[in-house]
């Protein structure tokens, strides 16, 4: 095994095969749009992992979603900001829309998690809740910087894997149709938030062409991707007590309107 997170990703070694098992029915429900974008990155020629072709995928194994992709040897150079921003450059140059991707509704999955959380006090439910509905209203205003079409979903340098050949993209399970300013909001906000080398979102932004800073609607993309990183813990927060700290952190610093305190990774 590789790693566990939202899926149990297993290299069949002898064989040059990935095998990402889902976590969970709704990682499952995901399964078939990573599918699709992976056909979809195949048929233009965007750098990516590719699906086994030999039969049809997703296939389910008592009611988890199963893929099976072709291996790619971890030998290149070590993945840089600036991989990532070329891979996405050439993915956003493709204007035509995927027509088998949903459509990006990155506050649906927040509002699922939500729906499902036993660890929230009713007060901190509320909160979420109503920061959910206003970022609802405020999207829907949004003016766009860039031409909306088929976008990764979780664009990171942990999604890119150093190939042998070059960079490739890699998990597909939240790509859709949308604006693709999510793409960038990520690492924009890891700038802003996290602890990043000080030189990565520059180098990313030289390498992409944009930097989503200076957009009047970042603020916006910007709540919605730190709601996404307080919520994204819920489900697992009563088995792993020690993600309290700071799930507790972020959480009081979304609430005060605090944009400068400093968030870890991975907790």
């Amino acid at each position: 095994m590789l790693k566990f997170t939202n899926n149990a990703v297993f290299a069949l070694d002898n064989y040059g095969i990935i095998v990402r098992i889902a976590g969970s029915e709704p990682v499952s429900a995901k399964a078939r749009r990573g599918v699709d974008m992976a056909r979809w990155l195949a048929e233009h020629g965007i750098p990516a992992v590719r699906l086994v072709e030999d039969f049809e995928q997703p296939i389910h194994v008592d009611g988890l979603a199963v893929t099976t992709w072709h291996q790619v040897p971890d030998e290149g150079a070590p993945v840089r900001p600036e991989d990532l921003g070329l891979l996405l450059r050439r993915l956003h140059a493709i204007t035509e829309e995927a027509t088998d991707l949903p459509r990006w509704d990155q506050l649906a999955s927040i509002r699922a998690r939500l729906a499902a959380a036993t660890t929230l006090t009713t007060e901190e439910h509320v909160f979420l809740a109503e920061v959910a509905d206003e970022l609802e209203e405020e999207l829907i205003g949004l003016e766009p910087l860039l031409q909306p079409g088929p976008l990764h979903g979780d664009a990171h340098t942990g999604n890119v894997i150093p190939g042998p050949d070059g960079p490739v993209l890699c998990d597909f399970d939240s790509a859709a149709n949308g604006p693709r300013e999510w793409d960038l909001t990520p690492i924009a906000v890891g700038h802003l938030r996290l602890t990043p080398p000080p030189d990565a979102y520059p180098r990313f932004v030289q390498a992409y062409g944009v930097d989503l800073t200076k957009w009047t609607g970042f603020p916006i993309l910007r709540r919605l991707r730190e709601l996404q990183l307080v919520t994204s813990a819920l489900p697992v927060l009563a088995a792993n007590p020690g993600l309290w700290p700071q799930w507790r952190l972020r959480f009081e610093t979304l609430r005060a309107g605090d944009t400068t305190t400093r968030w870890k990774r991975n907790g």
